[in-house]
């Protein structure tokens, strides 16, 4: 089953934060994740939630999100992330397939 990581990203330092786009985009894939949004203009239809930056990624399964977020490659690109900005996120199971 397919799952998605969504974050929704507030950034306040934008330089640092171009060195994580920078970075992330390989360790993504490494991990057979790809963008299905990355930063595209939004419109809020219904509520409160003010987004930002929405980014949405699509991983084959659970466990590839998993490793992705939990791999220590990551954790010093994912540092960059957690100075340059304050994000949200979560990761959702997708529809099973028949």
């Amino acid at each position: 089953m397919k799952t998605y990581l969504i974050a929704n990203i507030n950034i306040h330092d934008g330089d640092h934060f171009a060195d994580y786009a920078a970075q992330v985009p390989g360790i993504i894939a490494k991990h057979n994740g790809r963008y299905l949004v990355r930063g595209g203009e939004s419109e809020v239809v219904e509520g409160s939630w003010q987004p930002q930056r929405v980014v949405v990624l699509e991983f084959p399964s659970r466990h590839d999100a998993d490793n992705f977020i939990n791999d220590p490659e990551y954790a010093p690109i994912a540092a960059i992330r957690h100075e340059a900005a304050h994000t949200d996120l979560v990761i959702v199971d997708g529809v099973p397939t028949q």
